[in-house]
């Protein structure tokens, strides 16, 4: 649905084009709504906690204030209607068929604590028997997995992870994984109770077939399917009624402009009885009740989203077409960058939306989950980029293939000349690591720590060695994204 027409823009009968109420935003404008992010950092990294327009800021302060002035009056006569009006706009937005189906909570997490404690409790209750499956994508956010541990494993229930491979070239190589596991999930007459399925991964970031998994667990009997879409909303479609599942999530604060913290959590209305594991005042009212009011706090960023719609609205294309040019600017940084790098892009550029993930050169020797916290950290303090970093380990046999892995973002308010940075920043890594290996000049210390002879001791935040540098120069063997095929692991995501 087209942004203004959620808005209750008028349209002409006979699909003219309608009148702009508001003008489009300029770039200035831009700039001016984002004027409080730091100059001195080259933000790349949307993906992890969003961004907020100055505008929503103030709007957000002033439901505050409103909160400040007057408490009692604002929770008698306000703040339940207020966000049943914010519960609506989302409803419209993401296509549910009732607003009792959306729920607005904290943030993706604590939707999926909501969801997988439920599943628990059947698991406990004895309602599903030991040993009935629960599906998860290997590359789930950590927190979910946490929570998968916390709710359903101790309470009896097997979890299954789809090993995805990465890079990946194609949505087969997903779904064929996919159908693996539901069929190991199903072998000795087994039941696979819920499918919990990501729209987008978050480390590494690929865009999830969604809607052809959903009918797999349909045609499989999977008995209820969760999507985890934490960077869902404002960065690619989120239709209910195409997407087919039980349950959905969404932060509101990464791509959608909402201050931090808010997600919805959509229910269908005949699938299942979800509590808030805050228990107040409202309990068993329903969940959209229940998270209305978990006590006394700031429900500021609930209330904010008719402020952000009229925020997207005054874009070219609403908040679809923001989607649409942060997907094309994004494929074409990464692009920048991997010819830049000589490297390959992570999946293709159609399995990817406002984030993409882009191969640093091998000689950087990106061998753990530190050596990329180290580098990111490194990247932060000496160059002034902030971009999470990824451990892709190598096959057996894989030698001089590339093991690290960056997750761009593109937002309105990035300009080009942040990814110029990241590039240079490579470059120059790239160089200090040969100059100082063909010099003999890098040890690597007891501690696994690296030093220079004469150098500077943060030139490289990395633990090298001297075979690590012997593919710098050269192109993966396999030349890209499209012939590279290579299983994935367990790890846990970055924190964001």
């Amino acid at each position: 649905m087209d942004s203004h027409q959620e808005n209750g823009d008028t349209h002409h009968d006979n699909g003219a084009k309608k009148q702009r109420l508001t003008p489009l935003i300029s770039d200035d404008e831009i700039c001016d709504e984002f004027s409080h992010h730091s100059k001195q950092i080259s933000r790349i990294n949307n993906g992890s906690f969003g961004c907020c327009p100055k505008s929503i800021i103030k709007a957000q302060q002033e439901w505050q204030l409103r909160f400040l002035e007057q408490p009692d009056d604002f929770y008698f006569n306000t703040l339940k209607t207020s966000i049943l009006n914010s519960r609506t706009l989302i409803q419209s937005l993401v296509k549910a068929d009732h607003t009792d189906e959306i729920s607005l909570v904290d943030n993706a997490t604590t939707a999926a604590a909501i969801v997988l404690q439920h599943f628990g409790w059947k698991f406990n209750e004895g309602i599903y028997g030991k040993g009935d499956v629960i599906l998860m994508l290997h590359y789930a956010y950590g927190a979910v997995k946490k929570s998968m541990e916390a709710y359903v494993s101790r309470a009896g229930g097997h979890v299954i992870e789809v090993e995805l491979p990465f890079p990946v070239n194609s949505n087969d190589e997903i779904v064929s994984a996919f159908r693996k596991a539901l069929m190991r999930g199903k072998e000795g007459g087994r039941r696979v109770r819920l499918a919990v399925i990501d729209h987008i991964t978050s480390m590494p970031c690929v865009l999830i077939p969604i809607k052809e998994l959903v009918k797999i667990c349909r045609e499989e009997g999977v008995e209820q399917v969760f999507v985890d879409a934490a960077h869902a909303i404002g960065c690619t479609s989120v239709d209910m009624k195409e997407i087919g599942a039980d349950l959905y999530t969404s932060n509101l604060h990464k791509w959608f402009f909402c201050p931090p913290s808010v997600a919805f959590l959509y229910s269908k209305k005949s699938s299942c009885e979800l509590h808030h594991p805050v228990v107040s005042h409202e309990y068993g009212n329903g969940l959209a009740t229940e998270s209305a009011w978990i006590g006394n706090r700031d429900y500021s960023p609930q209330l904010v989203v008719p402020s952000v719609l009229q925020f997207t609205d005054r874009f070219e294309g609403g908040i679809e077409g923001i989607m649409k040019r942060n997907h094309e600017a994004v494929v074409e940084m990464g692009k920048m960058l991997a010819d830049a790098w000589d490297t390959h892009l992570g999946c293709p550029p159609e399995m990817c939306t406002s984030m993409i993930m882009v191969g640093l050169p091998a000689c950087l020797g990106i061998s753990s989950d530190s050596d990329t916290l180290k580098l990111r950290k490194h990247l932060r303090e000496n160059f002034k980029v902030e971009v999470p970093i990824y451990f892709r380990p190598p096959k057996d046999g894989e030698v001089g293939c590339i093991t690290g892995y960056a997750r761009i973002s593109h937002q309105v308010y990035n300009r080009i000349e942040d990814y110029h940075v990241f590039r240079d920043a490579i470059n120059k890594l790239v160089v200090m690591a040969v100059t100082h290996q063909l010099r003999g000049e890098f040890h690597t210390g007891e501690d696994g720590s690296g030093s220079h002879a004469g150098g500077d001791a943060h030139a490289i935040a990395l633990r090298m060695s001297s075979d690590m540098f012997s593919t710098c120069s050269t192109k993966s063997a396999t030349g890209g994204w499209d012939k590279i095929r290579t299983p994935g692991r367990r790890l846990e995501p970055d924190p964001v």
